[in-house]
């Protein structure tokens, strides 16, 4: 038993994208061969409501960094949409950049802007498998642009090897949008407000039209990089502490969901509740007290070890609530 377990201490699994908006969604779960997610049941049937984050579909910042944020340590109560400070805080943790308390910083991403005719959608960065010579090769093309904006560019670390760490004052008070929010939508609702951060994107469209690192790409049939993103402004407002190694979150939905691939969605949930579900579940089973987020695009909920009754329990037997009743409602 560990019921003297500090809180930020206890196993925490967050679940990104639990819930979507999208039409397909509800079909893909229903699609779901019976008892498929039976260990969330389990798990769920000992756990009670603990806090709800309720936000806006349209928020700069997603529900599940919200809860990550907090469970880190990262942010307070008031912490502006679109502010919190995920690339100061790597900034701290990273010693190679020798980051300077008080600084401001933020995640530059190169990526891949989808033209239509009336509006841009952004590709998943992931999608363009840039290799680490080709982010030296453009950081080196980009930076003397961003110079001239009082930006400095850095090179990415092992944490996040799809950024470059980027240090200026313009950083700030600017919210940005995560690339949760933006993926496979129109970028134009989701732009930051910054006049400079617009001037570059404008500039580094033209630069890299004619780059030779896209014509090698285009010539390998490669999805050419012509932009970039911004997200994880800000300053720390005080010292970070190394990630905590309690809160663990999943991407697997996440990454099936910005793809549209449904049939891979459902299969994900699958997977999930075979493998870190039950893990969770046995550790529940065996008198640990644990944690669980599910989170939509608007909301999270957090749910904690229960201890409940003998009336409670033989209630729970007889009427379990279905996990996608529950997921619904997210």
């Amino acid at each position: 038993m560990n019921s003297a377990m500090p809180a930020d201490q206890i196993p925490h699994f967050v679940i990104a994208f639990a819930r979507c908006s999208s039409d397909a969604w509800l079909p893909a779960m229903r699609s779901l061969p019976a008892d498929s997610l039976r260990n969330l049941g389990k798990l769920l049937a000992g756990m009670r409501l603990a806090g709800t984050d309720s936000g806006d579909a349209h928020s700069l910042s997603t529900p599940h960094e919200r809860v990550l944020a907090r469970a880190q340590g990262l942010v307070g109560p008031d912490v502006a949409d679109g502010l919190i400070p995920w690339a100061a805080r790597q900034a701290a943790l990273d010693a190679a950049t020798l980051a300077p308390p008080g600084k401001a910083w933020a995640f530059i991403t190169p990526c891949h802007w989808a033209m239509g005719r009336e509006h841009a959608t952004l590709t998943d960065p992931a999608a363009l498998r840039l290799s680490p010579e080709d982010m030296h090769t453009l950081m080196a093309a980009m930076q003397p642009y961003f110079e001239t904006e009082g930006i400095t560019l850095h090179p990415p670390g092992a944490a996040e090897p799809a950024h470059w760490l980027a240090e200026g004052e313009v950083f700030r008070h600017l919210p940005t949008a995560s690339l949760d929010r933006v993926l496979g939508r129109n970028v134009d609702r989701w732009l930051p407000a910054s006049k400079a951060i617009k001037l570059l994107q404008n500039e580094m469209q033209m630069l890299l039209y004619t780059h030779p690192l896209n014509d090698a790409r285009s010539a390998n049939r490669l999805l050419p990089v012509n932009s970039f993103w911004l997200s994880g402004t800000g300053a720390l407002s005080q010292p970070v502490a190394a990630p905590a190694a309690s809160v663990v979150a999943s991407r697997g939905l996440a990454q099936a969901a910005f793809a549209d691939d449904w049939a891979a969605y459902a299969q994900a949930w699958q997977a999930l509740d075979s493998t870190e579900i039950a893990a969770l579940l046995a550790r529940q089973s065996a008198g640990e007290k644990v944690r669980l987020t599910l989170c939509s695009e608007s909301t999270a909920q957090t749910f904690e070890h229960a201890e409940k009754g003998l009336l409670s329990r033989f209630r729970d037997l007889l009427s379990p609530r279905p996990p996608l009743n529950l997921l619904e409602q997210l």
